[in-house]
């Protein structure tokens, strides 16, 4: 016997000038940190920038590597640098943008898999959502309360 299951994901878009000042500072700093990126073979240039329960910014841009699939997310890297630099401190805010190198447009973005179970991660150790911010290209802002919309099927219990 099947059994259709509907999921809905419920998230803000936002004009620029909705968000708040510390959201706008934290999109700016993702956005000037993906100018960083290391991307010479998909020349995809991506920024993530996180708020820090203290209210400290950390951000990092992609890192490639001719061997893929060894080269590293902005969200990953900027990540794991919180979690080993700032190991008592929840992360409370991730920005992403991204573009192409030489283009003024911002890409349509969203974390991979790898990096959605990343923020995942980091909810868990922490217990508390994490506000997820991903630029458009018409210049809006998506805000996502938590990774469970972008990843409905967490895998968060080994025991389950």
């Amino acid at each position: 016997m099947s059994k259709k299951i509907k999921i809905e994901a419920e998230f803000e878009e936002l004009a620029w000038e909705e968000l708040n000042i510390k959201e706008q500072q934290l999109m700016m700093r993702a956005r000037k940190v993906s100018e960083s990126a290391y991307a010479p073979y998909s020349n995809f240039h991506v920024g993530a920038a996180v708020r820090l329960e203290s209210g400290e910014i950390l951000q990092s841009s992609n890192q490639e590597n001719i061997s893929f699939p060894v080269g590293v997310c902005a969200e990953r890297l900027v990540l794991g640098y919180a979690g080993a630099n700032f190991p008592d401190l929840g992360v409370t805010e991730i920005a992403i943008v991204a573009r192409r190198k030489g283009e003024e447009i911002w890409a349509g973005v969203s974390p991979c898999g790898l990096c959605r179970q990343t923020i995942n991660e980091v909810e868990i150790r922490f217990n508390q959502p994490i506000s997820i911010l991903i630029q458009n290209p018409d210049g809006t802002v998506l805000r996502f309360h938590g990774i469970q919309t972008l990843l409905p099927f967490k895998f968060d219990n080994l025991n389950a």
